[in-house]
């Protein structure tokens, strides 16, 4: 048997479909899954045994034991009605739970009737017997009990947990108005308010594990619909989403998924979003077909319930080069001309394929340890690009409504200037203002806003990068550089096929390798360095790193 927190971990399959409204598994306040809702009711079961069991308790007391004992007892047939009558009830709903096939969530709304018919029973009990009179100095009902423990079983929304628990702490003020009017000696209006205020501050409390089973059941309809994976821990967040590491729930194969929230791709009306789910699924298919080694592995993707979308890649161990460059500081020209051929060479596999990453920057380059190679470079997010075919531009996610994308700080002129034709020569610019942050440590341009800085890259000319940094940059690489950032899209390498071929014409920086990577790791970054596991291949030990957002 499984425990409740790995059920709620698993990933079960689910297709590519658009998410309907009303759906039992959609929005964050839709129904919780079956599974964990079943589980549920079983844990309703059990709290109606122990009314039986408590009801008849209280009775067996009553019946036998009190009036044999040398207590003052006065037998009263009015709580031997509620008694027997909580036991009737009980058993019922202990019944009712185990035995009939009414759908589940019906049971639920049952088991609310049954949580308030409690605290009735509970409150009529403490107004007729006499034990709020004369006013005790400390004193609790027993309603705070069943209050508690009921928000501890039972499902709900945060706000109807809040109001269900309201009117169970009600009881208790109800049926002293109730014995009031049928002459009883009751406590008067203040003192009431001081006997039964634990209850209402119970009832506050009951939100907070409204609260965990809430997220609980979000997290579970979410993971029942990534594929056949079990969300492990959560590696990021930004404003695209989050990530997830996730682990294979048959191989013995880590991933990570990333959960792009749909709004963030500006989708409003159903209509709309059918279209959306047609292009996600084209492009999905397509970038998991690229096939270069230094492209980032895509091994599912579809969307959720909830109509967030997903991918499901492989788990990297490294840093992407904005935190290397941050956390280690610019790299020499040789290294710098060794990780920008292998970049250079998963955007020609794009670009020979009809797609424009467009958001090539620093984060969305992964320098990682894969098996024995160091400084394995992965170029990320490739699941938001833009088609380029001969004949026809193509409206995709992230070009759609005329938006313009990418990061101020690494966006082509053209792109910035709104021009419709954008293409592979875009990419080539955004590599080279990566590259010159590599070998620097700086941005091409610095402004005090992003209005001043996309202004510098359509007018302004960029400074050499030899002339802002005192590592030795050979020539050629200086000029490579530069010539990505030409303005004119005609002046640049005309795509990453040539930029590749002018890299490895580079043979001024031919002086790193992966002998000398795996020497900067050992002495940087030696947690990513142990032996390999065969539970996980390509990955040490050490934590993951999350994938860009």
């Amino acid at each position: 048997m499984k425990t409740l927190k790995e059920k709620v971990r698993l990933v079960a399959p689910r297709a590519l479909t658009t998410p309907a409204s009303g759906d039992a598994g959609s929005g964050s306040g839709g129904r919780l899954p079956e599974e964990l809702v079943t589980e549920q009711i079983q844990r309703l079961a059990l709290f109606a045994s122990v009314g039986v069991a408590l009801w008849a308790f209280g009775l067996l007391m009553d019946l036998v034991v009190l009036p044999r004992s040398s207590t003052t007892y006065v037998f009263s047939p009015y709580v031997t009605a509620v008694e027997i009558a909580g036991v009737v009830v009980s058993a019922l709903t202990l019944a009712y739970f185990r035995y009939t096939d009414h759908l589940a969530h019906t049971k639920l709304n049952v088991g609310f009737a049954f949580y308030i018919a409690n605290a009735l029973a509970v409150a009529l009990l403490n107004a007729t017997t006499g034990v709020l009179t004369p006013v005790p100095a400390m004193y609790i009902s027993w309603n705070a009990v069943v209050i508690l423990l009921f928000s501890m079983i039972m499902w709900a929304r945060p706000v109807q947990m809040l109001l269900a628990s309201l009117v169970a702490a009600s009881m208790d003020p109800l049926a002293v108005w109730l014995a009031s009017l049928n002459g009883l000696q009751v406590p008067s209006f203040y003192d009431a308010v001081v006997l039964f205020l634990p209850n209402y501050a119970c009832a506050v409390i009951a939100i907070v594990p409204a609260q965990v089973l809430h997220r609980l059941g979000r997290r579970l309809r979410e993971a029942q619909e990534l594929g056949s994976y079990k969300l492990v821990e959560p590696l990021g967040h930004g404003g695209m989403g989050e990530v997830w590491r996730a682990e294979h729930r048959m191989l013995a194969r880590s991933a990570a998924i990333k959960l792009v929230r749909p709004e963030v791709l500006g989708t409003a009306g159903e209509a709309e979003t059918r279209l959306l789910l047609k292009r996600f699924e084209r492009e999905a298919k397509a970038t998991s077909a690229l096939s270069s080694p230094h492209t980032i592995q895509v091994f599912d993707f579809g969307v959720t319930n909830e109509g967030r979308f997903y991918y499901v890649m492989e788990l990297l161990s490294g840093r992407d080069i904005e935190s290397l460059v941050r956390e280690f500081g610019p790299v020499s020209a040789d290294r710098a001309i060794f990780l920008l051929r292998q970049a250079s060479h998963s955007l020609a596999d794009a670009h020979a394929r009809g797609l424009v990453h467009r958001d090539i920057k620093p984060a969305n380059i992964y320098v990682c340890r894969m098996g024995l190679e160091f400084d394995f470079v992965k170029v990320l997010d490739f699941g938001l690009v833009k088609f380029n075919a001969r004949g026809a531009q193509q409206q995709t996610l992230v070009t759609a409504d005329h938006k313009t994308t990418g990061t101020p700080a690494y966006m082509a002129p053209e792109i910035i200037l709104g021009e419709t034709d954008v293409d592979r020569r875009a990419d080539v610019y955004s590599l080279g203002c990566v590259a010159y942050y590599l070998l620097t440590g700086q941005l091409v341009f610095e402004a005090a806003n992003q209005m001043k800085m996309l202004l510098q890259h359509v007018q302004a000319e960029p400074v050499p990068p030899s002339r802002r940094t005192e590592m030795p940059i050979p020539r050629e690489m200086d000029d490579l550089v530069m010539a990505c950032l030409e303005k004119d899209p005609d002046k640049r390498p005309q795509n990453a096929v040539e930029l590749f071929e002018l890299a490895c014409g580079c043979r001024a920086c031919e002086a790193w390798s992966n002998a000398k990577a795996q020497q900067w790791w050992e002495t940087h970054l030696p947690e990513l360095t142990g032996p390999l596991t065969l539970a996980d291949p390509g990955r040490s030990s050490s934590e993951p790193a999350a994938v860009s957002i």
